[in-house]
């Protein structure tokens, strides 16, 4: 069985993240989401149903027993959601079958709609890793309590700990002295320093946050760097699920912790502090001791 990706348009919804990128240029589980989508759709048996197809949006994480309906498909399916989207199809040839048995997607699909919805492939990602891959250095004096995989050219320095899984990817530097937990990964080239906690967010390329700052269930593009004391809210005081603003209204993000979306070649001043749920539009800053209370976007975004 082949399988074939199907681009879609970027929309609103899902800036500032795609802003400056296609939503398959974006990370996950340490790699882009392209290339997440490649390693899950090569556990395809292509010895069964060898002459069928299966098609997919850029948008739709199948679960795995979507995959196995696939493989096992000896008709024209389609996936759809609640909405009745068309999200995948198997068919002989690859085209959106005219006539075919439709089948709703379950509950551990992901659709992505919006930014946050990448944590929760990240944190599938995540969580599946096995096994350490080490290609860099892991100094003395370093705590792993899970498994770790580490790109060329990365080094981990004494008094990290590592709780649960977690990628970083090549010329990293992490620490000393920071805590990283829950699902996280980073691109190449980020910078996680002194007295640093990252928990449960994705990092893209060249992300640096260097001091005295925490970061939750947040998502990063590349070039980000966070100045000393920068500070992500991730928890409402009533404990009710965050809400964030899309395009004038307020959208249920079904998640009962969310950091920030932060675009890329943002810059943060020393003690900044965010507003759980809050994005920031690429290119944008922050003062000294600024709280952001509302996203920070282009004035006609």
């Amino acid at each position: 069985m082949e399988y074939r990706i199907i681009p879609t348009d970027s929309t609103p919804a899902m800036e500032p993240l795609t802003c400056l990128r296609p939503l398959l240029q974006c990370h996950a589980g340490g790699m882009t989401l392209e290339n997440a989508f490649n390693k899950k759709l090569s556990s395809l048996d292509v010895s069964r149903a060898p002459d069928a197809v299966f098609t997919l949006k850029d948008h739709f994480w199948p679960s795995a027993s979507m995959l196995l309906l696939a493989i096992n498909s000896s008709k024209n399916t389609v996936i759809i959601s609640k909405d009745g989207e068309k999200l995948a199809w198997v068919s002989e040839d690859g085209s959106e079958p005219i006539e075919a048995s439709e089948v709703l997607a379950d509950d551990d699909c992901v659709i992505i709609d919006y930014p946050w919805d990448l944590l929760a492939i990240n944190e599938e990602i995540i969580n599946s890793i096995e096994y350490d891959e080490i290609e860099g250095v892991v100094k003395e004096r370093v705590t792993i309590e899970g498994k770790v995989k580490l790109g060329k050219g990365s080094v981990i320095l004494p008094g990290v700990y590592i709780e649960g899984n977690a990628v970083f990817g090549e010329n990293c530097k992490i620490g000393p002295n920071c805590y990283i937990r829950g699902a996280t990964s980073a691109g190449d080239k980020c910078h996680i320093g002194q007295a640093v906690e990252i928990k449960n967010s994705i990092l893209m390329d060249n992300v640096s946050i260097g001091h005295l700052s925490y970061v939750g269930d947040s998502v990063m593009c590349s070039k980000v760097n966070f100045g000393a004391g920068t500070i992500t809210a991730n928890l409402r005081h009533d404990g009710k699920n965050h809400r964030s603003m899309v395009e004038g209204s307020l959208v249920d993000t079904g998640r009962r912790k969310l950091g920030v979306i932060i675009g890329d070649n943002v810059h943060t001043g020393i003690h900044t502090s965010f507003y759980p749920g809050r994005k920031m539009w690429p290119g944008f800053s922050t003062c000294p001791g600024e709280v952001v209370q509302q996203d920070i976007m282009p004035v006609n975004g």
